[in-house]
C-alpha cells in the first residue's frame, strides 16, 4: 500500500467514525425510550386509575404519528435545510420529544388529564418518528452495495441494532431500579433532559462531514413518483404487504399481559424490569448471531422460522396462564422474566432481516422514503393489532378483575400468528451473493 492510498483511507476512516457515532447515539435514545413508557403504563395504571382497555387504546393510539413516516420520508429526501437533508431532521425530532417530555414531568405534577397526557405522547411520538425515519435513510444510503465508504451489507443495520439493544437493557435496568424510588415526575424530567443532551450533540454535526452519498434534489412531487415507481416492483410490493400482515393480523394483548402480571399475579416492578432487561439482552445477542451466522441466510427461511418461534412461545403463554408452569414447580416470576422477556421481543426479530431486505431492493434515491414507508406500515399493523387486541379481550370477557377468558384469548392469538407462514411466497427466496456481502 502506498502512502497516499494509507493517507486516504484516513478520512474515510474519520467519516465513518462520525457516522456511527451519530447513529449510535441515536439508535441507544431510541431503545432507551422503553424507559418513560414503562412509567407513562405504572403512572397510568396507579395514578390515573385506568382499565386494561383503556391503556391499550391509549397504548396504540399513541403510535398514530408512526403511520406518517413516508411523508416524512418524502420531505427529507427532497428538502433540504441549509444544503442538509439528514442530520437537521433528526435535531427536529429530537427537539419535539425533549419538549413532550419535559412539559409531561410539569404538568403531571397536578391532575394531568388522560386528553392532555395523550396530545404530548403523541407529539413525542411524533418527534421519535421524524428523527427515526432520518436515522433509518442514512442506514440505507451507507448500505447500499456499491457506497465506497460503506461496510458489508447488514453489517451497520447490525451495529445501530445493536445500539438500539443497549439502550433497551439500560432503560428496563433503571425503571426497574427506580419505579419504586423516584417519582413519574423525575423520570420523565429525567428522560427529557437526555433528549436535551442529544439535541445539543446533534447540531454540533455538519452532514457535509459525513460524505453521504449524493442525491439529487428533485423536489416532493418527483420523490414521491419515485416512491410510487419503487413500490409498483412486485418484489417490494408484496414483500412490505407480508411484512405488515404478518404484525397486523396478531390480537396484540400486551395491555391484557401487563395488568394480570401486575394486578393478579402481583409480580414486583423489578421482576418486570428485569424481564425487559432479558429480553433486550437477547435482542442484543440476536444482532450478533445475525451479523455473524445468518446474514447469508434466505430472508424467506428466516422469516419463516422467526414466525413459527412466536406461536410457540404463544403457546407458552396459554399454559403459564393456566397455571401450568406453577405446578411444575416453575415460580411465576421466573417465567415472566425468562419466557414473557423474550416473547415480548421476538416479534422484532423480523425486523433485522427484512431491513437487510429492504436495503437490497431499494432504489438509489427514495432510501428514506421506502424505509419510511415500510416502518410507517409496521406501526399502522401494530395499531390494527392492538385494537383487534381490545376486541378480542373484550369478546372472551377479559376485565381488570376477571382473566378467565384469558387464556382462550391466547389461544386465539397463537393461531392468528401461524396465518402468515402460509403466504412465505410473498417474500421473493433470494440469496446475497459471498462477493456483495463481502
Amino acid at each position: 500500500m502506498s502512502a497516499k492510498d494509507g493517507k486516504g483511507k484516513q478520512p474515510e476512516k474519520a467519516k465513518a467514525k462520525r457516522i456511527r457515532s451519530l447513529l449510535g447515539v441515536g439508535y441507544w435514545v431510541q431503545g432507551f425510550r422503553v424507559f418513560p413508557w414503562m412509567v407513562v403504563n405504572f403512572f397510568l395504571k396507579d395514578s390515573v386509575k385506568v382499565d386494561p382497555t383503556t391503556l391499550q387504546i391509549l397504548q396504540n393510539s399513541a403510535n398514530l404519528p408512526m403511520v406518517g413516516k413516508p411523508l416524512y420520508g418524502v420531505v427529507s429526501d427532497a428538502v433540504y435545510i441549509s444544503g442538509q437533508h439528514r442530520v437537521p431532521y433528526i435535531a427536529i425530532g429530537v427537539f419535539l420529544q425533549a419538549l413532550s417530555w419535559v412539559t409531561i414531568a410539569i404538568l403531571s405534577r397536578s391532575n394531568i388529564s388522560i386528553f392532555t397526557m395523550s396530545l404530548f405522547l403523541l407529539l413525542s411520538n411524533l418527534g421519535a418518528s421524524i428523527s427515526e425515519v432520518a436515522n433509518d435513510a442514512i442506514v440505507a444510503e451507507m448500505t447500499k452495495p456499491k457506497t465506497p465508504q460503506s461496510a458489508s451489507l447488514g453489517e451497520l443495520q447490525s451495529f445501530v441494532w445493536m445500539a438500539s439493544a443497549v439502550g433497551g437493557v439500560l432503560g428496563n435496568l433503571f425503571v426497574g431500579v427506580a419505579i419504586d424510588r423516584f417519582s413519574p415526575q423525575s423520570m420523565f424530567l429525567f428522560f427529557g433532559l437526555l433528549l436535551v443532551l442529544q439535541f445539543l450533540i446533534t447540531i454540533t454535526v455538519s452532514e457535509r462531514s459525513l460524505n453521504l452519498p449524493k442525491s439529487p434534489n428533485v423536489g416532493i412531487r418527483k420523490q414521491l413518483s419515485e416512491l410510487s415507481i419503487a413500490l409498483q416492483k412486485p418484489e417490494i410490493a408484496y414483500s412490505t404487504a407480508w411484512f405488515a400482515a404478518s404484525y397486523a393480523i396478531i390480537p396484540l394483548l400486551s395491555g391484557t399481559m401487563f395488568f394480570y402480571q401486575t394486578q393478579y399475579l402481583k409480580i414486583d416492578t423489578s421482576v418486570l424490569g428485569m424481564s425487559k432487561v432479558f429480553g433486550q439482552l437477547v435482542i442484543l445477542l440476536w444482532g450478533v448471531i445475525y451479523n455473524r451466522s445468518l446474514k447469508s441466510v434466505r430472508p424467506r427461511k428466516l422469516l419463516s422460522a422467526i414466525q413459527a418461534t412466536m406461536a410457540v412461545l404463544m403457546i407458552s403463554d396459554v399454559m403459564f396462564v393456566r397455571g401450568t408452569y406453577r405446578l411444575m414447580g416453575v415460580p411465576d416470576s421466573m417465567y415472566v422474566v425468562v419466557f414473557s422477556g423474550v416473547l415480548e421481543i421476538v416479534c422484532f426479530f423480523k425486523i433485522l432481516p427484512f431491513n437487510v431486505l429492504m436495503a437490497q431492493l431499494c432504489p438509489p434515491g427514495c432510501e428514506g422514503s421506502l424505509m419510511a414507508f415500510v416502518m410507517s406500515a409496521l406501526a399502522l399493523a401494530f395499531i390494527v393489532s392492538g385494537y383487534l387486541g381490545v376486541a378480542l379481550a373484550s369478546y372472551v370477557g377479559i376485565t381488570e378483575n376477571d382473566f378467565s377468558g384469558f387464556p382462550l384469548g391466547l389461544l386465539v392469538q397463537a393461531l392468528c400468528t401461524l396465518l402468515p407462514i402460509f403466504f412465505m411466497s410473498w417474500i421473493p427466496d433470494i440469496q446475497k451473493s459471498k462477493t456483495r456481502t463481502e
